[in-house]
Protein backbone atom coordinates (compact mmCIF):
# COMPACT_ATOMS: atom_id res chain seq x y z
CA UNK A 1 0.00 0.00 0.00
CA UNK A 2 1.27 2.94 -0.71
CA UNK A 3 1.35 5.57 1.82
CA UNK A 4 1.28 9.34 1.61
CA UNK A 5 4.05 11.95 2.23
CA UNK A 6 3.53 15.27 3.79
CA UNK A 7 6.65 18.39 3.85
CA UNK A 8 6.94 19.57 7.08
CA UNK A 9 8.41 23.13 7.68
CA UNK A 10 9.04 26.23 4.92
CA UNK A 11 11.87 27.37 3.33
CA UNK A 12 11.60 30.84 5.30
CA UNK A 13 14.16 34.04 5.84
CA UNK A 14 13.53 36.40 8.66
CA UNK A 15 15.91 39.73 9.10
CA UNK A 16 17.00 41.67 11.45
CA UNK A 17 16.01 44.71 12.42
CA UNK A 18 19.36 47.44 12.27
CA UNK A 19 21.31 47.71 15.45
CA UNK A 20 22.22 51.02 16.32
CA UNK A 21 26.30 51.89 16.41
CA UNK A 22 27.90 52.42 19.59
CA UNK A 23 30.22 55.71 19.17
CA UNK A 24 31.79 58.25 21.50
CA UNK A 25 33.77 61.26 19.34
CA UNK A 26 36.14 63.35 20.91
CA UNK A 27 37.41 66.52 17.68
CA UNK A 28 39.60 69.26 17.77
CA UNK A 29 39.43 71.71 15.19
CA UNK A 30 40.07 69.70 12.06
CA UNK A 31 39.64 66.43 12.57
CA UNK A 32 37.30 64.00 14.84
CA UNK A 33 38.64 61.36 16.59
CA UNK A 34 36.00 58.06 16.74
CA UNK A 35 35.89 55.45 17.96
CA UNK A 36 33.24 52.37 16.51
CA UNK A 37 32.46 49.11 17.53
CA UNK A 38 30.23 47.33 15.37
CA UNK A 39 27.20 45.47 17.36
CA UNK A 40 26.79 42.33 17.51
CA UNK A 41 23.10 41.42 15.94
CA UNK A 42 20.95 39.74 18.32
CA UNK A 43 19.60 37.34 15.66
CA UNK A 44 20.58 36.54 12.42
CA UNK A 45 19.25 34.99 8.85
CA UNK A 46 17.59 31.63 9.75
CA UNK A 47 16.44 29.14 7.58
CA UNK A 48 13.99 26.27 8.16
CA UNK A 49 15.20 22.93 7.42
CA UNK A 50 12.21 20.94 6.21
CA UNK A 51 11.41 17.34 6.38
CA UNK A 52 9.60 14.97 4.81
CA UNK A 53 7.79 12.13 7.32
CA UNK A 54 5.09 9.45 6.25
CA UNK A 55 1.90 10.52 6.99
CA UNK A 56 -0.14 7.97 9.25
CA UNK A 57 3.33 7.10 11.14
CA UNK A 58 3.80 7.01 15.09
CA UNK A 59 5.22 10.29 15.57
CA UNK A 60 4.28 12.19 12.50
CA UNK A 61 2.29 14.91 13.85
CA UNK A 62 4.28 18.14 14.91
CA UNK A 63 7.41 16.73 14.41
CA UNK A 64 10.24 19.37 14.89
CA UNK A 65 11.52 21.68 12.82
CA UNK A 66 15.44 22.54 12.75
CA UNK A 67 16.78 26.16 12.41
CA UNK A 68 19.92 26.01 10.73
CA UNK A 69 21.76 29.06 10.75
CA UNK A 70 22.43 30.97 7.36
CA UNK A 71 26.23 31.93 7.26
CA UNK A 72 26.85 35.74 6.46
CA UNK A 73 29.07 38.61 7.07
CA UNK A 74 27.75 42.10 9.01
CA UNK A 75 29.10 44.89 7.46
CA UNK A 76 29.49 48.34 9.30
CA UNK A 77 29.71 50.97 5.97
CA UNK A 78 31.13 54.27 7.37
CA UNK A 79 30.61 57.39 5.35
CA UNK A 80 33.57 59.89 5.33
CA UNK A 81 31.89 62.50 6.91
CA UNK A 82 30.00 62.85 10.66
CA UNK A 83 26.54 63.92 11.50
CA UNK A 84 25.51 67.22 12.43
CA UNK A 85 25.56 66.16 15.95
CA UNK A 86 28.82 64.49 15.74
CA UNK A 87 28.65 60.92 14.87
CA UNK A 88 29.69 58.88 12.28
CA UNK A 89 27.49 58.22 9.97
CA UNK A 90 27.18 54.18 9.13
CA UNK A 91 25.01 52.05 7.29
CA UNK A 92 24.67 48.17 8.47
CA UNK A 93 24.10 45.43 5.62
CA UNK A 94 24.66 41.15 5.74
CA UNK A 95 25.60 39.90 2.81
CA UNK A 96 26.80 36.57 1.67
CA UNK A 97 30.54 35.78 1.47
CA UNK A 98 32.46 34.73 -1.24
CA UNK A 99 31.85 37.99 -3.45
CA UNK A 100 34.29 40.71 -3.97
CA UNK A 101 33.68 43.94 -1.42
CA UNK A 102 32.53 46.22 -4.36
CA UNK A 103 29.77 43.93 -5.65
CA UNK A 104 28.45 43.99 -1.45
CA UNK A 105 28.68 47.95 -1.15
CA UNK A 106 26.99 48.60 -4.81
CA UNK A 107 24.48 45.90 -4.45
CA UNK A 108 23.68 47.30 -0.53
CA UNK A 109 23.46 50.87 -2.52
CA UNK A 110 26.39 52.16 -0.04
CA UNK A 111 28.54 54.93 -1.85
CA UNK A 112 31.85 53.59 -2.86
CA UNK A 113 32.67 55.91 -5.69
CA UNK A 114 32.16 59.49 -4.98
CA UNK A 115 33.03 61.92 -7.48
CA UNK A 116 33.86 59.39 -9.19
CA UNK A 117 30.46 57.57 -9.95
CA UNK A 118 30.37 58.28 -13.45
CA UNK A 119 30.97 55.79 -16.01
CA UNK A 120 34.37 56.71 -17.65
CA UNK A 121 35.54 58.10 -13.94
CA UNK A 122 36.17 54.63 -12.81
CA UNK A 123 37.48 51.48 -14.36
CA UNK A 124 34.60 49.66 -13.38
CA UNK A 125 36.07 46.70 -11.02
CA UNK A 126 39.29 46.36 -13.27
CA UNK A 127 41.37 47.43 -10.41
CA UNK A 128 43.60 49.75 -12.26
CA UNK A 129 41.82 53.69 -11.38
CA UNK A 130 41.70 53.06 -7.39
CA UNK A 131 39.09 54.80 -7.02
CA UNK A 132 37.13 51.87 -4.50
CA UNK A 133 39.44 52.73 -1.83
CA UNK A 134 38.25 51.43 1.49
CA UNK A 135 39.81 51.21 5.14
CA UNK A 136 39.62 47.96 6.80
CA UNK A 137 38.82 48.71 10.32
CA UNK A 138 37.75 45.84 11.62
CA UNK A 139 37.73 42.37 9.85
CA UNK A 140 40.64 42.52 7.64
CA UNK A 141 41.25 38.69 8.25
CA UNK A 142 37.93 37.56 6.76
CA UNK A 143 39.39 39.47 3.42
CA UNK A 144 41.53 37.46 1.04
CA UNK A 145 45.22 38.34 0.52
CA UNK A 146 46.18 41.66 -1.93
CA UNK A 147 46.53 40.99 -5.30
CA UNK A 148 49.06 42.10 -7.32
CA UNK A 149 47.33 45.30 -8.68
CA UNK A 150 46.62 45.93 -5.09
CA UNK A 151 49.88 45.84 -4.12
CA UNK A 152 51.21 48.15 -6.74
CA UNK A 153 48.28 50.72 -6.18
CA UNK A 154 48.81 50.68 -2.75
CA UNK A 155 52.23 50.71 -2.00
CA UNK A 156 52.49 54.39 -0.61
CA UNK A 157 48.97 53.85 0.99
CA UNK A 158 48.46 52.53 4.55
CA UNK A 159 48.30 48.71 5.16
CA UNK A 160 44.31 49.07 6.04
CA UNK A 161 43.60 50.56 3.29
CA UNK A 162 42.32 47.80 0.09
CA UNK A 163 40.47 48.16 -3.41
CA UNK A 164 37.16 46.94 -3.28
CA UNK A 165 37.32 45.57 -6.75
CA UNK A 166 40.29 43.43 -5.68
CA UNK A 167 39.07 42.36 -2.34
CA UNK A 168 37.15 39.08 -1.97
CA UNK A 169 35.33 38.84 1.18
CA UNK A 170 35.91 34.99 2.86
CA UNK A 171 33.75 32.44 1.34
CA UNK A 172 30.15 31.25 1.42
CA UNK A 173 30.44 29.61 4.82
CA UNK A 174 32.20 32.80 5.92
CA UNK A 175 30.45 34.36 9.11
CA UNK A 176 32.04 37.67 11.06
CA UNK A 177 31.78 41.23 11.59
CA UNK A 178 33.47 43.75 9.49
CA UNK A 179 34.03 47.64 9.79
CA UNK A 180 34.56 49.48 6.08
CA UNK A 181 35.30 52.81 6.22
CA UNK A 182 34.39 54.39 2.56
CA UNK A 183 36.01 57.25 0.86
CA UNK A 184 39.11 56.63 3.12
CA UNK A 185 41.15 59.88 1.52
CA UNK A 186 38.12 62.38 2.32
CA UNK A 187 37.09 61.07 6.32
CA UNK A 188 37.02 63.82 8.40
CA UNK A 189 37.86 62.08 11.55
CA UNK A 190 40.37 59.11 12.61
CA UNK A 191 39.96 56.09 13.81
CA UNK A 192 40.96 55.39 17.57
CA UNK A 193 42.90 52.77 17.87
CA UNK A 194 42.18 51.19 21.30
CA UNK A 195 39.45 49.00 22.22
Amino acid sequence: MGSAVQLIGLLGVSSPPLAQSHCSCSGGAKKQVCSLRAPRQQSRRRLRVAHAVEMGAPGSAGAPEEEVEEPSVDFAFVSPRLLPDGTPDVHYRTARGGQKLRDIMLEGYIDLYGPYDKFLLNCSGGGVCGTCIVEVVEGKEMLSPKTEKEKEMLKRKPKTWRLACQATVGNADSTGQMVIQQLPEWKIHEWDKQK
